[in-house]
């Protein structure tokens, strides 16, 4: 079964079990996949569908932070549980020598040299571990290794 089968089938369980903060949230990120795939006019895949996630991610955790600074917590508690929601639809994160190997990998596979091969290195880093780590420690990590000593 596809991500976007699994998506459809925890709806219809939310339905059933009556779990309206979930349900909301998987009819938001229903919502979210069929405006890609009109906007697009494409069918989308599982990678796409993750990509989706991850967006939906970042603006959850970016909404609690700013209701947190603005002292709302009523509202910051309702983007963490729909954060808790999306994060179930993520693959298995790498853990971070997983990482690190993959970054000197494609260091290695690029030839970089310096901070200005920069872009060679994440255009072999991005598929292999979109979805499944940050890719802002992954840019963290390039530049560290492509660091002049």
């Amino acid at each position: 079964m596809g991500l976007r089968e699994q998506i459809t089938e925890d709806m219809k369980a939310a339905m059933r079990a009556k779990e309206t903060g979930k349900l909301n949230t998987i009819r938001l990120l229903i919502a979210e996949i069929k405006r890609k795939e009109v906007d697009e006019r494409i069918e989308v895949n599982d990678t796409q569908v993750v990509a989706i996630v991850e967006k939906m991610i970042k603006q959850r955790k970016d909404s609690i932070t700013q209701f947190e600074a603005g002292g709302r917590a009523d509202l910051a508690d309702i983007e963490k549980a729909e954060l808790a929601v999306l994060v179930a639809y993520m693959p298995a994160g790498l853990s971070d020598e997983e990482v690190a190997a993959e970054v000197a990998a494609a260091v290695a596979a690029s030839g970089a040299t310096g901070p200005q091969d920069m872009g060679k290195v994440m255009a072999i880093v991005k598929p292999k571990l979109a979805g499944r780590a940050d890719m802002g420690a992954v840019s963290a990590l390039i530049k560290k290794a492509l660091a002049p000593a």
